[in-house]
């Protein structure tokens, strides 16, 4: 996704951000990112991430999880079949056909409206439990352009892994009290064509805006999935993401295995769809890696993605929802 250097937010701490930015048997979703300034990510970091990739294990950098509830292979079929779909902005045909079916695979799902912004939808699944809930969130719509942008770690790979961590929360076992997950799939993320880099935070983000204006008061916290398939991926925390919550992603991390993929450094603040939640006072945090080498390009494609990678983030996530659940958070 396309994303723009920030400016300072109404959230409780201030934050400098960036404007960010096959067929499968029971169908599988879309992830949607940010776009940051030239001069925050360089084209070292970009080689590096595309170097990651060797011969012998197609993701060597990643390692492999210790947990085995998060069904990555699904999520790579899902990540697939979306692309498939081929372009899908907001408002698009593609989109339209895709939201519904993405929408029989979560739990309760159904389609909900965007207010303001006629042919946009949120996609939206169901646990129950107590309120506030907790919200797992990714964006669904691809870039606009250029032409022939598929998203494949750009827009599906997060819908995928929200989907397939909602499927292993349902056979999870969870403890009397725990909080109502809310799996979202957010509509309108990236901008509409022809927008100014400085006008992404205004006319981008859309779903997200929509969403988190009507159910602040409903909301704990906010975890969002961007850019969390790609080879050798690694994700610190973005600049914005709440302190406490990403050391509780990371103990869970540790859980899995899979620590090295969250190293214990910052990256770059992001405009991403948990920062309309971030300005209401609502913990979130956003896993990104922005230094994907192939981000906003036609070569964002299911061979820049590993099932490695999205195993890594899908088990970190549900192990983070369980711990959540142990601790009543």
């Amino acid at each position: 996704m396309s994303r723009r250097l920030a400016v300072v937010v109404s959230v409780p701490v201030a934050v400098l951000l960036v404007a960010l930015a096959v067929l499968i048997p029971d169908g599988e979703g879309d992830d949607r990112g940010a776009v940051q300034t030239r001069a925050q990510t360089s084209a070292s970091d970009a080689t590096v991430s595309a170097s990651r990739q060797t011969a012998g294990d197609p993701d060597p950098a990643v390692p492999a999880s210790k947990l085995r509830r998060f069904d990555a292979d699904r999520a790579m079929r899902l990540l697939r079949w979306q692309v498939s779909y081929g372009q899908r902005p907001a408002g698009s045909a593609a989109l339209r056909r895709l939201a519904p079916q993405l929408a029989k695979r979560l739990p309760a799902g159904r389609l909900v409206a965007v207010p303001g912004h006629p042919g946009l939808q949120n996609v939206v699944g169901t646990l129950p439990g107590r309120r506030p809930a907790i919200v797992v969130g990714a964006h669904y719509d691809s870039e606009a352009h250029p032409p022939g942008f598929v998203g494949a770690n750009d827009g599906a790979a997060g819908t995928a892994a929200v989907i397939e961590i909602a499927r292993a929360m349902r056979k999870t076992r969870r403890p009397a009290g725990a909080r109502e997950l809310r799996f979202v799939l957010f509509d309108g993320e990236e901008e509409p064509p022809n927008t100014p880099d400085a006008e992404f935070y205004e006319r981008g983000l859309r779903g997200s805006k929509a969403y988190a204006a009507a159910h602040a008061r409903s909301t704990r916290a906010l975890i969002l999935l961007d850019y969390v398939a790609g080879i050798g991926q690694r994700i610190p925390r973005e600049g914005s993401s709440d302190v406490g919550l990403w050391r509780r992603l990371r103990s869970a991390a540790r859980r899995a295995g899979v620590l090295r993929v969250f190293p214990d450094r910052s990256g770059a603040a992001i405009y991403d769809d948990h920062t309309p939640f971030l300005e209401r006072g609502i913990p979130a945090i956003d896993l990104i890696d922005f230094t994907y080498a192939y981000r906003d390009t036609v070569q964002d494609t299911p061979d820049k993605t590993s099932v490695k990678a999205i195993d890594a983030v899908g088990e970190t996530v549900v192990e983070l929802l369980r711990a959540l659940d142990r601790s009543r958070y």
